[in-house]
Protein backbone atom coordinates (compact mmCIF):
# COMPACT_ATOMS: atom_id res chain seq x y z
CA UNK A 1 0.00 0.00 0.00
CA UNK A 2 1.67 3.64 -0.89
CA UNK A 3 2.58 5.69 1.97
CA UNK A 4 -0.87 8.09 2.15
CA UNK A 5 1.32 10.22 4.70
CA UNK A 6 3.43 11.93 1.57
CA UNK A 7 -0.11 13.95 0.17
CA UNK A 8 1.54 15.74 -2.80
CA UNK A 9 2.71 11.84 -4.65
CA UNK A 10 -1.25 11.42 -4.87
CA UNK A 11 -4.13 13.01 -6.95
CA UNK A 12 -6.87 11.46 -5.27
CA UNK A 13 -6.72 9.48 -1.72
CA UNK A 14 -9.62 7.94 0.53
CA UNK A 15 -8.66 7.27 4.04
CA UNK A 16 -10.50 4.81 6.44
CA UNK A 17 -13.87 4.81 4.81
CA UNK A 18 -16.37 2.85 6.51
CA UNK A 19 -19.91 2.65 5.33
CA UNK A 20 -23.22 0.18 6.23
CA UNK A 21 -26.36 0.01 5.05
CA UNK A 22 -28.88 -2.32 6.79
CA UNK A 23 -27.67 -5.88 7.69
CA UNK A 24 -24.31 -5.13 5.48
CA UNK A 25 -21.18 -4.04 6.59
CA UNK A 26 -19.90 -2.68 3.24
CA UNK A 27 -16.63 -0.82 3.86
CA UNK A 28 -14.59 -1.06 6.92
CA UNK A 29 -11.90 1.25 7.16
CA UNK A 30 -10.70 0.90 3.45
CA UNK A 31 -8.26 3.69 1.98
CA UNK A 32 -7.56 3.89 -1.37
CA UNK A 33 -4.51 6.21 -3.48
CA UNK A 34 -4.36 7.19 -7.03
CA UNK A 35 -1.24 9.05 -8.55
CA UNK A 36 -1.87 11.14 -11.82
CA UNK A 37 -1.53 9.45 -14.86
CA UNK A 38 -2.41 6.12 -13.35
CA UNK A 39 -4.64 3.41 -13.90
CA UNK A 40 -5.60 1.52 -10.77
CA UNK A 41 -7.67 -1.51 -11.18
CA UNK A 42 -9.97 -2.33 -8.43
CA UNK A 43 -11.16 -5.89 -8.22
CA UNK A 44 -12.94 -8.12 -6.06
CA UNK A 45 -15.88 -10.97 -5.83
CA UNK A 46 -19.29 -9.51 -6.62
CA UNK A 47 -20.56 -7.72 -3.28
CA UNK A 48 -17.02 -7.15 -2.02
CA UNK A 49 -17.50 -3.61 -1.78
CA UNK A 50 -16.18 -1.79 -5.15
CA UNK A 51 -19.30 -0.50 -6.37
CA UNK A 52 -20.11 0.71 -3.08
CA UNK A 53 -16.68 2.85 -2.63
CA UNK A 54 -17.00 3.96 -5.92
CA UNK A 55 -20.21 5.78 -5.29
CA UNK A 56 -18.91 7.01 -2.45
CA UNK A 57 -16.25 9.15 -4.73
CA UNK A 58 -18.74 9.90 -7.17
CA UNK A 59 -21.21 11.36 -4.51
CA UNK A 60 -23.94 8.85 -4.66
CA UNK A 61 -23.55 7.16 -0.90
CA UNK A 62 -22.37 9.34 1.92
CA UNK A 63 -19.62 7.54 4.33
CA UNK A 64 -20.16 6.77 7.60
CA UNK A 65 -16.59 7.79 8.27
CA UNK A 66 -13.34 8.69 6.43
CA UNK A 67 -12.41 11.57 4.42
CA UNK A 68 -11.79 12.50 0.43
CA UNK A 69 -8.23 14.09 -0.31
CA UNK A 70 -8.27 15.42 -3.73
CA UNK A 71 -4.08 16.93 -4.27
CA UNK A 72 -3.50 16.85 -0.47
CA UNK A 73 -6.82 18.93 0.07
CA UNK A 74 -10.13 17.58 1.89
CA UNK A 75 -13.15 17.68 0.06
CA UNK A 76 -16.97 17.16 0.68
CA UNK A 77 -17.93 14.96 -1.82
CA UNK A 78 -22.32 14.87 -0.44
CA UNK A 79 -23.64 14.71 -4.07
CA UNK A 80 -22.87 13.48 -8.05
CA UNK A 81 -23.18 17.31 -9.10
CA UNK A 82 -20.00 18.18 -6.47
CA UNK A 83 -18.43 15.19 -7.57
CA UNK A 84 -18.43 15.90 -10.69
CA UNK A 85 -17.41 20.17 -9.64
CA UNK A 86 -14.32 18.51 -8.39
CA UNK A 87 -13.41 16.67 -11.36
CA UNK A 88 -14.91 12.93 -10.53
CA UNK A 89 -16.35 11.54 -13.54
CA UNK A 90 -18.00 8.27 -13.29
CA UNK A 91 -18.99 5.43 -15.96
CA UNK A 92 -21.56 3.04 -13.70
CA UNK A 93 -21.88 -1.03 -14.27
CA UNK A 94 -25.31 -0.24 -14.71
CA UNK A 95 -26.42 2.48 -16.96
CA UNK A 96 -27.93 5.83 -16.09
CA UNK A 97 -29.21 6.72 -19.44
CA UNK A 98 -32.37 8.42 -20.22
CA UNK A 99 -34.54 6.35 -22.83
CA UNK A 100 -36.59 8.66 -24.15
CA UNK A 101 -33.59 11.25 -24.70
CA UNK A 102 -31.09 11.54 -27.22
CA UNK A 103 -27.63 10.56 -27.26
CA UNK A 104 -26.85 13.94 -27.37
CA UNK A 105 -29.23 15.10 -24.70
CA UNK A 106 -27.58 12.11 -22.29
CA UNK A 107 -24.41 13.29 -22.85
CA UNK A 108 -24.92 17.14 -22.00
CA UNK A 109 -27.74 16.28 -19.52
CA UNK A 110 -27.26 18.87 -16.19
CA UNK A 111 -24.21 20.40 -18.42
CA UNK A 112 -26.21 21.87 -21.24
CA UNK A 113 -24.58 24.70 -23.64
CA UNK A 114 -27.20 27.77 -23.54
CA UNK A 115 -27.62 30.66 -24.85
CA UNK A 116 -29.98 33.37 -23.67
CA UNK A 117 -31.93 30.61 -21.84
CA UNK A 118 -31.81 28.12 -25.06
CA UNK A 119 -29.74 25.19 -25.58
CA UNK A 120 -27.07 25.34 -28.53
CA UNK A 121 -27.95 22.43 -30.53
CA UNK A 122 -25.74 22.84 -33.51
CA UNK A 123 -22.90 23.63 -31.20
CA UNK A 124 -23.58 20.37 -28.66
CA UNK A 125 -24.14 18.67 -32.34
CA UNK A 126 -20.48 19.52 -33.25
CA UNK A 127 -19.15 18.89 -30.14
CA UNK A 128 -20.63 15.30 -30.07
CA UNK A 129 -19.43 14.53 -33.49
CA UNK A 130 -15.42 15.95 -32.20
CA UNK A 131 -15.72 13.12 -29.29
CA UNK A 132 -17.10 10.48 -31.15
CA UNK A 133 -14.06 11.01 -34.20
CA UNK A 134 -11.89 10.50 -31.05
CA UNK A 135 -13.80 7.17 -29.76
CA UNK A 136 -13.81 6.22 -33.28
CA UNK A 137 -17.78 5.90 -32.84
CA UNK A 138 -20.11 5.67 -35.25
CA UNK A 139 -23.32 6.69 -34.44
CA UNK A 140 -26.48 9.32 -34.61
CA UNK A 141 -26.64 11.70 -31.90
CA UNK A 142 -30.44 12.33 -32.39
CA UNK A 143 -30.81 8.38 -31.85
CA UNK A 144 -33.28 8.12 -28.83
CA UNK A 145 -30.91 5.90 -25.92
CA UNK A 146 -34.36 3.84 -26.33
CA UNK A 147 -33.38 2.13 -29.48
CA UNK A 148 -29.51 1.35 -28.78
CA UNK A 149 -28.29 -1.92 -28.25
CA UNK A 150 -26.26 -2.79 -25.10
CA UNK A 151 -23.32 -2.01 -26.36
CA UNK A 152 -24.15 1.48 -27.88
CA UNK A 153 -25.58 2.38 -24.84
CA UNK A 154 -22.28 1.54 -23.20
CA UNK A 155 -20.11 3.68 -25.63
CA UNK A 156 -22.86 6.55 -24.76
CA UNK A 157 -22.03 6.48 -21.26
CA UNK A 158 -17.98 6.51 -21.81
CA UNK A 159 -18.75 9.24 -24.35
CA UNK A 160 -20.87 11.23 -21.42
CA UNK A 161 -17.47 10.57 -18.68
CA UNK A 162 -14.88 11.81 -21.51
CA UNK A 163 -17.39 14.89 -22.43
CA UNK A 164 -16.89 16.47 -18.79
CA UNK A 165 -13.33 17.84 -17.91
CA UNK A 166 -12.64 15.67 -15.52
CA UNK A 167 -9.13 14.34 -13.20
CA UNK A 168 -10.50 11.35 -12.21
CA UNK A 169 -12.36 9.12 -14.32
CA UNK A 170 -13.91 5.36 -12.56
CA UNK A 171 -14.71 3.09 -15.30
CA UNK A 172 -16.75 0.09 -14.04
CA UNK A 173 -16.85 -2.83 -15.82
CA UNK A 174 -16.58 -0.28 -18.94
CA UNK A 175 -15.48 -3.57 -21.45
CA UNK A 176 -18.80 -5.70 -20.11
CA UNK A 177 -21.06 -5.20 -23.88
CA UNK A 178 -17.89 -3.97 -26.16
CA UNK A 179 -16.33 -6.63 -28.42
CA UNK A 180 -12.98 -7.41 -28.94
CA UNK A 181 -12.10 -4.68 -31.23
CA UNK A 182 -13.98 -1.81 -28.81
CA UNK A 183 -12.32 -2.99 -25.57
CA UNK A 184 -9.00 -2.25 -27.61
CA UNK A 185 -10.46 0.93 -28.65
CA UNK A 186 -11.13 2.24 -25.19
CA UNK A 187 -7.79 0.87 -24.15
CA UNK A 188 -6.06 3.86 -26.71
CA UNK A 189 -8.40 6.10 -25.05
CA UNK A 190 -7.12 5.25 -21.70
CA UNK A 191 -3.53 5.62 -22.83
CA UNK A 192 -4.27 9.00 -24.23
CA UNK A 193 -5.80 10.44 -20.93
CA UNK A 194 -3.33 9.29 -19.02
CA UNK A 195 -0.62 11.01 -21.04
CA UNK A 196 -2.88 14.36 -20.17
CA UNK A 197 -2.26 13.14 -16.57
CA UNK A 198 -5.81 12.15 -15.59
CA UNK A 199 -6.39 9.32 -13.27
CA UNK A 200 -8.39 6.50 -13.75
CA UNK A 201 -9.49 3.68 -11.42
CA UNK A 202 -10.86 0.55 -13.56
CA UNK A 203 -13.06 -1.71 -12.38
CA UNK A 204 -13.31 -5.49 -14.27
CA UNK A 205 -13.92 -8.91 -13.30
CA UNK A 206 -11.85 -10.04 -16.36
CA UNK A 207 -8.37 -9.96 -15.25
CA UNK A 208 -6.63 -10.35 -18.80
CA UNK A 209 -8.01 -6.72 -19.22
CA UNK A 210 -6.41 -5.78 -15.72
CA UNK A 211 -3.19 -6.99 -16.59
CA UNK A 212 -3.44 -5.53 -20.18
CA UNK A 213 -4.20 -1.48 -18.44
CA UNK A 214 -3.13 -1.28 -15.12
CA UNK A 215 -0.31 0.31 -13.17
CA UNK A 216 -1.26 -1.15 -9.93
CA UNK A 217 -4.16 -3.43 -8.58
CA UNK A 218 -5.85 -3.28 -5.66
CA UNK A 219 -8.31 -5.65 -4.11
CA UNK A 220 -11.53 -5.58 -1.84
CA UNK A 221 -12.68 -8.53 -0.14
CA UNK A 222 -15.76 -8.67 2.15
CA UNK A 223 -15.94 -5.04 2.49
CA UNK A 224 -12.03 -4.76 3.82
CA UNK A 225 -8.53 -3.59 1.53
CA UNK A 226 -6.22 -6.63 1.25
CA UNK A 227 -3.93 -5.51 -0.52
CA UNK A 228 -2.13 -3.30 -3.14
CA UNK A 229 0.51 -4.68 -5.89
CA UNK A 230 2.41 -3.34 -8.66
CA UNK A 231 0.42 -5.02 -11.62
CA UNK A 232 4.09 -6.37 -12.73
CA UNK A 233 4.47 -7.62 -9.08
CA UNK A 234 1.55 -10.12 -9.19
CA UNK A 235 0.70 -13.19 -10.66
CA UNK A 236 -2.67 -13.65 -12.23
CA UNK A 237 -3.00 -17.03 -9.50
CA UNK A 238 -2.06 -14.69 -6.74
CA UNK A 239 -4.60 -12.42 -7.33
CA UNK A 240 -7.41 -14.79 -8.06
CA UNK A 241 -6.44 -16.18 -4.58
CA UNK A 242 -6.26 -12.61 -2.69
CA UNK A 243 -9.68 -11.89 -3.83
CA UNK A 244 -11.69 -15.06 -3.49
CA UNK A 245 -9.76 -16.02 0.20
CA UNK A 246 -8.20 -19.38 -1.51
CA UNK A 247 -6.46 -20.97 -4.48
CA UNK A 248 -8.73 -21.97 -7.20
CA UNK A 249 -6.87 -25.01 -9.19
CA UNK A 250 -8.27 -23.90 -12.51
CA UNK A 251 -10.84 -21.17 -13.67
CA UNK A 252 -12.42 -23.30 -16.36
CA UNK A 253 -13.14 -27.19 -14.46
CA UNK A 254 -14.62 -28.11 -17.21
CA UNK A 255 -16.26 -31.70 -16.58
CA UNK A 256 -17.37 -33.57 -19.64
CA UNK A 257 -20.95 -35.36 -18.98
CA UNK A 258 -21.74 -38.42 -21.32
CA UNK A 259 -23.70 -37.04 -23.39
CA UNK A 260 -27.08 -38.19 -24.60
CA UNK A 261 -29.80 -38.43 -27.20
CA UNK A 262 -30.49 -34.85 -29.14
CA UNK A 263 -32.98 -32.40 -27.57
CA UNK A 264 -33.57 -29.83 -29.58
CA UNK A 265 -32.91 -28.93 -32.99
CA UNK A 266 -33.28 -25.81 -34.88
CA UNK A 267 -33.71 -25.94 -38.93
CA UNK A 268 -33.33 -23.22 -40.86
CA UNK A 269 -34.38 -20.62 -38.41
CA UNK A 270 -35.12 -17.16 -39.80
CA UNK A 271 -36.07 -13.17 -38.49
CA UNK A 272 -34.97 -10.35 -41.41
CA UNK A 273 -31.56 -10.03 -41.85
CA UNK A 274 -30.70 -10.46 -38.05
CA UNK A 275 -31.54 -14.37 -38.27
CA UNK A 276 -30.87 -16.04 -41.37
CA UNK A 277 -30.94 -19.94 -41.96
CA UNK A 278 -29.72 -21.18 -38.50
CA UNK A 279 -30.12 -24.57 -37.65
CA UNK A 280 -28.60 -26.72 -35.02
CA UNK A 281 -28.80 -28.75 -32.35
CA UNK A 282 -27.56 -29.71 -29.05
CA UNK A 283 -28.40 -33.58 -27.13
CA UNK A 284 -28.97 -34.19 -23.73
CA UNK A 285 -25.49 -33.93 -21.39
CA UNK A 286 -23.52 -31.16 -23.69
CA UNK A 287 -22.62 -27.22 -23.20
CA UNK A 288 -22.84 -26.05 -26.63
CA UNK A 289 -21.06 -22.81 -27.11
CA UNK A 290 -22.29 -20.16 -29.12
CA UNK A 291 -19.51 -17.45 -29.87
CA UNK A 292 -19.18 -14.42 -32.60
CA UNK A 293 -19.10 -10.67 -32.47
CA UNK A 294 -22.14 -8.39 -30.66
CA UNK A 295 -24.64 -7.87 -32.94
CA UNK A 296 -24.22 -11.39 -34.68
CA UNK A 297 -27.31 -12.75 -34.58
CA UNK A 298 -26.47 -14.84 -31.34
CA UNK A 299 -29.12 -13.35 -28.72
CA UNK A 300 -31.48 -13.36 -31.77
CA UNK A 301 -31.81 -16.41 -32.17
CA UNK A 302 -31.90 -17.72 -28.85
CA UNK A 303 -35.15 -15.19 -28.24
CA UNK A 304 -36.73 -17.01 -30.89
CA UNK A 305 -36.00 -20.83 -29.38
CA UNK A 306 -37.69 -19.21 -26.24
CA UNK A 307 -40.28 -17.82 -28.13
CA UNK A 308 -39.57 -14.11 -26.96
CA UNK A 309 -39.52 -12.98 -30.82
CA UNK A 310 -41.52 -14.40 -33.53
CA UNK A 311 -39.41 -15.91 -36.78
CA UNK A 312 -40.15 -15.11 -40.08
CA UNK A 313 -39.74 -19.38 -40.80
CA UNK A 314 -37.88 -22.29 -39.48
CA UNK A 315 -38.76 -25.41 -37.30
CA UNK A 316 -38.09 -26.09 -33.52
CA UNK A 317 -38.11 -29.70 -32.39
CA UNK A 318 -37.76 -31.07 -28.88
CA UNK A 319 -36.81 -34.66 -28.51
CA UNK A 320 -37.12 -35.62 -32.17
CA UNK A 321 -41.22 -33.97 -32.24
CA UNK A 322 -41.70 -30.66 -33.91
CA UNK A 323 -42.97 -28.16 -31.44
CA UNK A 324 -44.79 -24.93 -31.78
CA UNK A 325 -43.22 -22.01 -29.35
CA UNK A 326 -45.22 -19.03 -29.69
CA UNK A 327 -44.14 -16.82 -26.46
CA UNK A 328 -42.22 -18.05 -23.74
CA UNK A 329 -45.16 -18.95 -21.68
CA UNK A 330 -44.87 -22.65 -24.35
CA UNK A 331 -41.09 -21.80 -23.67
CA UNK A 332 -41.60 -22.95 -20.34
CA UNK A 333 -44.34 -25.03 -20.32
CA UNK A 334 -41.74 -27.26 -22.68
CA UNK A 335 -38.84 -27.08 -20.38
CA UNK A 336 -36.83 -24.88 -21.94
CA UNK A 337 -35.76 -21.48 -20.04
CA UNK A 338 -33.59 -18.53 -21.00
CA UNK A 339 -30.92 -16.42 -18.83
CA UNK A 340 -31.24 -12.71 -20.23
CA UNK A 341 -28.22 -10.90 -21.37
CA UNK A 342 -29.49 -8.11 -19.73
CA UNK A 343 -30.59 -8.89 -16.26
CA UNK A 344 -31.80 -5.68 -15.14
CA UNK A 345 -34.10 -4.96 -17.51
CA UNK A 346 -35.49 -8.80 -19.10
CA UNK A 347 -34.55 -11.12 -15.85
CA UNK A 348 -35.93 -8.98 -12.76
CA UNK A 349 -38.50 -6.90 -11.78
CA UNK A 350 -35.66 -4.70 -9.68
CA UNK A 351 -38.23 -2.84 -7.50
CA UNK A 352 -39.65 -6.35 -6.43
CA UNK A 353 -38.07 -8.78 -3.67
CA UNK A 354 -35.56 -11.20 -4.38
CA UNK A 355 -38.44 -13.66 -3.28
CA UNK A 356 -40.81 -12.60 -5.68
CA UNK A 357 -38.66 -12.75 -8.24
CA UNK A 358 -37.78 -16.07 -7.50
CA UNK A 359 -41.45 -17.07 -7.40
CA UNK A 360 -42.55 -15.14 -10.54
CA UNK A 361 -42.13 -18.08 -13.57
CA UNK A 362 -42.81 -20.87 -10.33
CA UNK A 363 -46.34 -19.52 -9.47
CA UNK A 364 -48.12 -22.36 -10.92
CA UNK A 365 -46.54 -24.06 -8.19
CA UNK A 366 -46.81 -22.44 -5.18
CA UNK A 367 -50.04 -21.01 -6.02
CA UNK A 368 -52.82 -22.05 -3.67
CA UNK A 369 -55.64 -20.32 -5.16
CA UNK A 370 -56.11 -17.95 -4.24
CA UNK A 371 -52.89 -17.46 -2.10
CA UNK A 372 -49.53 -17.88 -2.81
CA UNK A 373 -47.85 -20.33 -0.52
CA UNK A 374 -45.19 -18.27 0.89
CA UNK A 375 -43.94 -20.54 3.30
CA UNK A 376 -43.12 -23.23 0.63
CA UNK A 377 -41.99 -20.06 -1.86
CA UNK A 378 -39.22 -18.73 1.03
CA UNK A 379 -38.53 -22.44 2.02
CA UNK A 380 -37.33 -23.30 -1.94
CA UNK A 381 -35.58 -20.25 -2.20
CA UNK A 382 -33.71 -20.43 0.86
CA UNK A 383 -32.36 -23.74 -0.15
CA UNK A 384 -30.99 -21.85 -3.40
CA UNK A 385 -29.62 -18.71 -2.19
CA UNK A 386 -27.56 -21.64 0.22
CA UNK A 387 -26.73 -23.53 -2.81
CA UNK A 388 -25.32 -20.68 -5.31
CA UNK A 389 -24.13 -18.74 -2.38
CA UNK A 390 -26.59 -15.87 -2.77
CA UNK A 391 -25.52 -12.82 -0.90
CA UNK A 392 -28.68 -10.67 0.41
CA UNK A 393 -29.88 -9.37 3.89
CA UNK A 394 -32.71 -11.36 3.93
CA UNK A 395 -35.35 -12.60 0.94
CA UNK A 396 -37.42 -9.27 1.10
CA UNK A 397 -34.83 -7.16 0.23
CA UNK A 398 -35.60 -5.87 -3.43
CA UNK A 399 -33.40 -7.08 -6.43
CA UNK A 400 -32.18 -3.46 -7.13
CA UNK A 401 -29.80 -3.75 -4.20
CA UNK A 402 -28.26 -6.95 -4.93
CA UNK A 403 -24.86 -6.68 -6.82
CA UNK A 404 -24.62 -7.66 -10.45
CA UNK A 405 -23.51 -10.60 -9.45
CA UNK A 406 -26.35 -11.86 -6.92
CA UNK A 407 -28.72 -10.59 -9.31
CA UNK A 408 -27.42 -12.70 -11.88
CA UNK A 409 -27.57 -16.07 -9.27
CA UNK A 410 -31.29 -14.58 -8.57
CA UNK A 411 -32.13 -15.16 -12.17
CA UNK A 412 -30.54 -18.30 -12.06
CA UNK A 413 -32.21 -19.59 -9.44
CA UNK A 414 -35.78 -19.03 -10.54
CA UNK A 415 -34.93 -21.06 -13.82
CA UNK A 416 -33.56 -23.59 -12.02
CA UNK A 417 -36.22 -23.92 -9.90
CA UNK A 418 -38.50 -24.86 -13.30
CA UNK A 419 -36.44 -28.34 -13.28
CA UNK A 420 -36.16 -26.96 -17.18
CA UNK A 421 -34.52 -29.50 -19.74
CA UNK A 422 -32.68 -26.90 -21.95
CA UNK A 423 -31.15 -24.38 -19.96
CA UNK A 424 -30.15 -20.89 -22.47
CA UNK A 425 -26.92 -18.81 -20.91
CA UNK A 426 -26.84 -15.83 -22.51
CA UNK A 427 -23.56 -13.62 -21.70
CA UNK A 428 -23.86 -16.08 -18.07
CA UNK A 429 -20.77 -14.31 -16.29
CA UNK A 430 -21.06 -10.94 -16.99
CA UNK A 431 -20.00 -8.65 -14.66
CA UNK A 432 -19.60 -11.56 -12.32
CA UNK A 433 -16.58 -12.16 -10.39
CA UNK A 434 -14.10 -14.96 -11.07
CA UNK A 435 -15.04 -17.03 -7.59
CA UNK A 436 -18.71 -16.48 -8.54
CA UNK A 437 -17.67 -17.29 -12.16
CA UNK A 438 -15.83 -20.61 -10.74
CA UNK A 439 -19.12 -21.65 -9.09
CA UNK A 440 -21.42 -20.86 -12.07
CA UNK A 441 -18.73 -23.36 -14.16
CA UNK A 442 -19.65 -25.59 -11.34
CA UNK A 443 -23.13 -25.79 -12.04
CA UNK A 444 -23.38 -26.23 -15.41
CA UNK A 445 -20.96 -29.34 -14.85
CA UNK A 446 -23.58 -30.30 -12.97
CA UNK A 447 -26.48 -29.57 -14.80
CA UNK A 448 -24.45 -31.44 -17.59
CA UNK A 449 -24.57 -34.82 -15.54
CA UNK A 450 -28.06 -34.68 -14.85
CA UNK A 451 -28.70 -34.95 -18.25
CA UNK A 452 -29.74 -31.12 -19.55
CA UNK A 453 -29.00 -29.62 -22.57
CA UNK A 454 -27.23 -25.95 -22.44
CA UNK A 455 -26.78 -23.29 -24.53
CA UNK A 456 -24.06 -20.65 -23.91
CA UNK A 457 -23.67 -17.58 -25.13
CA UNK A 458 -20.48 -15.78 -24.45
CA UNK A 459 -18.28 -13.42 -25.67
CA UNK A 460 -15.27 -14.20 -23.23
CA UNK A 461 -13.51 -16.56 -25.77
CA UNK A 462 -11.57 -17.94 -23.03
CA UNK A 463 -15.06 -19.19 -21.38
CA UNK A 464 -16.17 -20.51 -24.53
CA UNK A 465 -13.18 -22.87 -25.16
CA UNK A 466 -12.76 -23.53 -21.49
CA UNK A 467 -16.14 -25.17 -20.67
CA UNK A 468 -18.15 -25.77 -24.35
CA UNK A 469 -17.94 -29.62 -26.03
CA UNK A 470 -18.91 -27.95 -29.30
CA UNK A 471 -18.51 -24.37 -30.80
CA UNK A 472 -21.15 -22.45 -33.17
CA UNK A 473 -19.85 -19.19 -34.75
CA UNK A 474 -22.30 -16.11 -36.16
CA UNK A 475 -21.73 -13.88 -37.99
CA UNK A 476 -24.12 -11.34 -40.01
CA UNK A 477 -26.76 -13.36 -38.90
CA UNK A 478 -25.41 -16.54 -40.27
CA UNK A 479 -23.44 -19.90 -38.88
CA UNK A 480 -19.81 -19.58 -40.52
CA UNK A 481 -18.74 -22.52 -38.79
CA UNK A 482 -18.53 -25.35 -36.08
CA UNK A 483 -16.07 -26.33 -33.65
CA UNK A 484 -15.63 -29.92 -32.41
CA UNK A 485 -12.17 -30.63 -31.71
CA UNK A 486 -12.44 -27.82 -28.87
CA UNK A 487 -9.43 -28.74 -26.85
CA UNK A 488 -7.02 -27.84 -29.74
CA UNK A 489 -8.77 -24.88 -31.07
CA UNK A 490 -7.34 -21.28 -30.45
CA UNK A 491 -9.00 -18.20 -29.72
CA UNK A 492 -7.82 -17.05 -33.34
CA UNK A 493 -9.22 -19.68 -34.32
CA UNK A 494 -12.96 -18.27 -33.72
CA UNK A 495 -12.44 -14.32 -34.46
CA UNK A 496 -11.06 -15.50 -37.90
CA UNK A 497 -14.52 -17.71 -38.88
CA UNK A 498 -16.48 -14.49 -36.70
CA UNK A 499 -15.01 -11.62 -38.70
CA UNK A 500 -15.25 -13.28 -42.24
Amino acid sequence: MPDLASNSKFLLQMRGIDKSFPGVHALQNVSLALQRGEVLALVGENGAGKSTLIKVLGGAHLPDDGEILLDGQRVQVATPTAARRVGVSVIYQEFNLVPDLTVRENIFLGQELTKSGFVRISDERRNVVALFEKMGLKMDSETRCRDLTVAQQQKVEIAKALSVDARIIVMDEPTAALTTQEADHLFAIIQDLQAHGIGIIYISHRLDEVFEVADRVMVLRDGEHVGTREIDAVSRERLIEMMVGRPIESEFPKHTAEVGAERLRVENLCRGEVVRNVSFTVRAGEVLGFAGLAGGGRTETMRMVFGADTPDAGRIYLDGSETIIRNPRDAIRNGICLLTEDRKNQGLVLGHSVRENFGLPNLDRFLRWPFVDRGQERSEFAGYVERLKIKLANQEEPAANLSGGNQQKVVLAKWLARYADIIIFDEPTRGIDVGAKFEIYLLMNKLAEEGKAIIMISSELPEILGMSDRVIVMHEGEIKGEIVDVANTRQEDILSMAIT
